[in-house]
């Protein structure tokens, strides 16, 4: 992006700009526009680019808008490319981009690639125990709040039961359905009163029965082990090798089949289902399952699996053996995502004390935050750690209040309730030097159209802010179009980074808006109209008021020359006998120059008079003397019409200052029904004074001002006369 060409059309009450900016030799523009002009609506045009919207006029909404922004080959600049940034965004904060302002990026790097190997292996475990278990629920979840009763302990659950599954022989509920009984509302049902007594009754009288059974022994080899071994030996060939097994209970039985084991077990397990007691209790706990529809399906499945039905008198150490055989059943798994998380840990130790070492640019932003802005507090990166390694997303700060030797921590909310609009301001710079960073380091090619960030700080702010844009404006991917209509920030700025070719000054007419080249910025009395005083009068009659200035400030207000420059800026009775050669006396007495006028009889008002219809025809413009020469002419015009009409020598004695505003008052009261003449007056009373009374060291005001209404006013007070 070396040259910006930006064709703009009704573009919110811009009705026409047209401008190319060339970057090819400096980085930075810097843009001088009084207010009303059209800063605000040049930066909300930019603003559409960078959140791809189209742009638009508010007030006038039906006239056709138009918005073209190319760079040097016709291509439309990319929304990346563009950052906005107004005066202040309360809610501008850093986002999760700013994670990625690392020294070394190598530590994250291997971070990530370690977790990302622990995750993989996490991820094919829990795809394992999902198609063991045929839950729809996350097991992540329940093995946490099973092992350690609270979420986002996975790994510590895991290794608290990794000796007792490394111990386990075998997986005896491998096969539950978890959802059939660990489901919300079928945990609701089995923690009511009435079914953990039934529940209770029927486990008495289950153990009741096992403990009377010829082969069963209760907790040592029930239904399930017997189960177990049948399928076991038959699968390892033990019956077809001709072997057999011996039941000791009273007489011995010998197996010889897989058959007549499980036969034996299915008859063993009849005896104590087919007990009436028994029975009659299962039948009490169907029924109280029959009368909630929402847990029918659980009914059903306790009628498929009654062996489960006493161990729901202790669902916690039930929902515990069922995931433990979830996690013997797919064991290899199990032991990889350990193995994987050791080994992950031990390192992860070691990079984060490695990590703590490290400065981030987080850090040096803020340190330079703090060494840079006057703030009555301090900032400090408070989880830098944890966003570094990827725990975190965003960068939380920490603020401490500082008063005097009194330190205090405060958080962002009360902080904010106590500091002034101005510091507020300052630490949304902060965000926005974040925003800058991220875009320095992935090499974002950036355009920064800045609008007045500078406004409302004190001068030793402004200053920190204004050595940002030097460094923004020394990025190689980075161009600056700075907006201010602070006319003392634009003058810094040409004196500190940016090129006087690069000072533009906004001017408005009807057609649309112009950006001129700035005029006057480096003292505009000292470097153009001292330079020009004899030969271009326009320049001759601006520069009066800066010459008596210097004459107050050297000589005082009594002086001769002062007294006669003063009746140049107010009508008195020697006022039109002064002459040019008059003027160029006390130009050549206070600078002591020879020089002299083309036309030194003139008289000097006359001139002021020509000067002014000429200015009545002269092109837009800042017109920087024009508003000088017009205001003079004004006055001029208006106290002569004044004093004429008043007609009274002994009241013009009496006034000894502010004489524009005791004549206006006058007038008012001897022609109290001249309303439309006194409006007039009243605004020569109210908007020539700043435009007279100014020195090298202050001139804005005059520049705030568009000629076009000193044109107007010039033609209101001529048809006076």
């Amino acid at each position: 992006m070396n040259k910006l060409t930006i064709d703009l059309v009704n573009c919110y009450g811009i009705k026409k700009l047209r401008q190319e900016f060339d970057f090819s030799s400096d980085n930075v523009y810097a843009i001088y526009a009084p207010n009303g002009s059209m800063k605000s609506s040049l930066a909300q045009t930019f603003k559409d680019v960078a959140d791809g919207v189209e742009s638009k006029d508010r007030i006038f909404p039906t006239r056709p808008c138009s918005r073209k922004i190319t760079d040097e080959n016709g291509a439309v600049l990319p929304k990346e490319c563009v950052l906005v940034l107004p005066p202040y965004d309360q809610f501008y904060s850093h986002t999760e981009k700013t994670s990625t302002l690392l020294v070394n990026n190598a530590l994250r790097k291997e971070y990530e690639q370690l977790h990302d190997e622990i995750n993989k292996a996490k991820d094919a475990f829990l795809n394992a125990l999902k198609e063991q278990s045929g839950s729809k629920l996350n097991l992540e979840t329940e093995s946490s709040l099973a092992f350690m009763e609270v979420e986002g302990l996975f790994y510590q659950a895991l290794f608290r039961v990794k000796d007792e599954v490394r111990d386990q022989k075998d997986a005896p509920f491998a096969a539950v359905r978890y959802d059939a009984i660990f489901d919300e509302k079928v945990l609701d049902i089995i923690s009511t009163k009435d079914f953990k007594t039934a529940i209770q009754e029927y486990v008495t009288r289950y153990n009741e029965l096992l403990t009377a059974s010829t082969y069963f022994k209760k907790g040592v080899f029930e239904y399930y082990n017997a189960g177990q071994i049948a399928k076991t030996l038959a699968d390892n060939g033990f019956f077809a090798a001709k072997h057999t097994i011996t039941l000791n209970a009273g007489e011995k039985l010998e197996i010889s089949t897989k058959k007549q084991l499980e036969d034996l077990i299915a008859d063993e397990l009849g005896k104590i289902t087919s007990d009436k007691e028994l029975k009659r209790q299962f039948d009490a706990i169907k029924k109280l399952l029959e009368k909630n529809v929402t847990v029918r399906d659980f009914q059903k499945y306790l009628c498929d699996n009654e062996f489960l039905l006493p161990h729901l008198a202790n669902v916690r150490f039930l929902r515990q053996q069922v995931l433990k055989s979830y996690f013997k059943a797919r064991f290899d798994l199990f032991e990889d995502v350990l193995a994987k998380y050791q080994k992950v840990e031990n390192r992860n130790r070691e990079i984060e004390e490695e990590a703590k070492k490290e400065r981030t640019q987080w850090e040096m932003v803020i340190d330079s935050f703090n060494e840079r802005f006057f703030v009555p507090f301090k900032l400090e990166a408070k989880n830098k750690i944890a966003v570094m390694l990827t725990h975190e997303k965003m960068l939380t700060l920490d603020f401490t209040f500082q008063d005097g030797k009194d330190t205090a921590p405060v958080n962002h909310e009360v902080l904010m309730k106590v500091l002034s609009q101005g510091e507020k301001k300052a630490l949304y710079i902060l965000n926005i030097l974040f925003e800058v960073e991220v875009r320095r380091n992935g090499k974002q090619e950036t355009l920064f159209v800045i609008d007045d960030i500078a406004d409302s700080f004190d001068y030793r702010n402004k200053y920190a802010i204004l050595q940002y844009l030097i460094e923004i404006s020394e990025g190689l991917n980075f161009k600056l179009i700075v907006l201010t209509h602070n006319f003392d920030f634009f003058r810094t700025l040409e004196s500190r980074c940016v090129k006087y070719s690069h000072c533009f000054m906004v001017s408005k007419n009807s057609a649309g808006i112009l950006l001129e080249k700035a005029d006057g910025i480096k003292n505009v009395f000292v470097n153009d109209w001292k330079k020009n005083f004899f030969t271009e009068s326009r320049k001759t009659i601006a520069a009066i008021p800066f010459i008596r200035n210097l004459i107050e400030f050297t000589r005082g207000e009594t002086d001769a020359d002062y007294l006669k420059l003063t009746s140049l800026l107010h009508w008195k009775a020697d006022s039109a006998s002064i002459v040019r050669s008059d003027l160029d006396a006390i130009y050549n007495k206070l600078f002591n120059e020879k020089g002299a006028s083309r036309d030194p009889g003139k008289s000097v008002v006359d001139t002021i008079s020509e000067e002014a219809r000429g200015c009545l025809t002269a092109g837009e413009g800042v017109n920087f003397e024009h508003k000088i020469v017009l205001s003079i002419a004004i006055r001029l015009a208006a106290e002569r019409f004044m004093v004429t009409k008043i007609a009274d020598p002994a009241f013009l004695l009496t006034i000894k200052r502010h004489q524009t505003q005791a004549l206006v008052g006058e007038f008012a009261r001897r022609f109290p029904a001249e309303i439309e003449t006194i409006k007039v007056l009243k605004n020569v009373a109210l908007m020539t004074p700043e435009n007279i009374h100014l020195n090298s060291f202050m001139y804005e005001p005059i520049l705030d001002m568009s000629d076009e209404h000193l044109r107007k006013l010039y033609d209101r007070v001529v048809s006076l006369v």
